[in-house]
């Protein structure tokens, strides 16, 4: 029953975030410079048509009345039409998420596999090469801004390497699997073509990695950090006092309680790595929401900007949600 009610509170506060975001975005879009109908209409188009697509698309009605009537929409899972393409931003939405969502699983999967066991490892086994390793990955993640990591990396694994491909989901000239989800990964298993998979993720490892980065260097700080903090507690000394096997004390006694708190990170990581969407997609030429949500910036095309980050905050708010979820299953004191 108290899980029940936990579950409940957390709704009830995360349904208002998203209110307040939601509120918050649309003021802010409106705020940006540029006249999405002038945009729209193209620069030779006459005043009466300008003004006729700001009356198809709410533009001339005051921001409180548009807010409102976002939110009915939003009730009925319309998020409006694409100004620049006429099309439902919904629609738009669907065709470009599988892409970034490739990217974002991938990038989480690393930043947590990785992340935890790279931190175990450079905790137990400190000064040694995964040590050392760990260092390196928390200048590059949180030292310098991910896309020049990614233009960086881009020169050295495809111009001077030559083991990964400048960008793209696929190569020139290679057609796409038959589309039912819209991941390639997820297609190219579903018709069993294996070379395109392979193909696929090849194109995947290094957008997927740069994307990582900054949380990867996170995620083992804190997680070298939680390990180190823990083998230090008394119980973790007494059970080295009763002879028990290092395995068992680290992977059973210490990281039980050690992960807590990497664990709880993880909500937000996903939704800054879907932030970053953007940055990365541009610089590997991924066609995600990043892309739309680009292109959108400069056409002004303000339902599309609306949706696109309607779509991120939701992935956001959901993320700490699961992640809330498993920390109370996990841990019962959390109330």
């Amino acid at each position: 029953m108290n899980f029940l009610v936990y579950i409940l509170k957390k709704l009830t506060y995360l349904t208002t975030v998203l209110v307040g975001i939601i509120i918050i975005l649309f003021i802010i879009v409106q705020m940006i410079p540029g006249d999405p109908a002038r945009a729209a209409a193209g620069q030779g188009a006459s005043k009466e048509r300008v003004s006729e697509i700001r009356k198809e698309f709410g533009l001339d009605l005051p921001v409180y009345i548009q807010i409102y009537r976002y939110f009915g929409r939003i009730i009925n899972l319309d998020l409006g039409k694409s100004i620049s393409t006429k099309k439902d931003v919904l629609d738009e939405i669907i065709l470009y998420l599988p892409a970034s969502m490739e990217l974002v699983v991938s990038a989480m999967f690393i930043n947590i596999f990785f992340g935890i066991l790279i931190g175990i490892y450079s905790a137990v086994k400190p000064r040694q090469i995964i040590d050392k390793l760990s260092n390196i990955i928390t200048i590059l993640g949180m030292g310098l801004p991910i896309f020049w990591v990614g233009i960086i990396s881009q020169l050295l694994f495809y111009k001077i390497l030559d083991i990964f491909p400048y960008g793209g989901r696929l190569p020139a000239g290679i057609n796409p699997p038959a589309h039912q989800t819209g991941s390639y990964i997820i297609d190219s298993l579903l018709t069993g073509d294996i070379g395109l998979l392979s193909i696929s993720l090849h194109h995947l490892i290094l957008p997927a990695f740069i994307m990582s980065l900054p949380e990867l260097a996170v995620t083992v700080r804190i997680m070298r950090n939680s390990i180190l903090n823990v083998l230090n507690k008394d119980y973790i000394v007494t059970a080295k006092a009763k002879g028990l096997n290092k395995n068992r004390i680290l992977f059973v006694h210490a990281l039980k309680n050690a992960i807590m708190i990497p664990i709880s990170l993880f909500g937000m990581q996903t939704g800054w790595i879907l932030g970053g969407t953007l940055l990365v997609e541009s610089v590997f030429s991924w066609g995600g929401l990043g892309y739309l949500a680009y292109n959108a910036i400069y056409k002004r095309d303000f339902p599309i900007i609306m949706g696109v980050t309607l779509v991120i905050s939701l992935c956001f708010v959901l993320a700490n949600f699961s992640v809330d979820i498993i920390h109370k299953y996990v841990d019962k004191r959390i109330t």
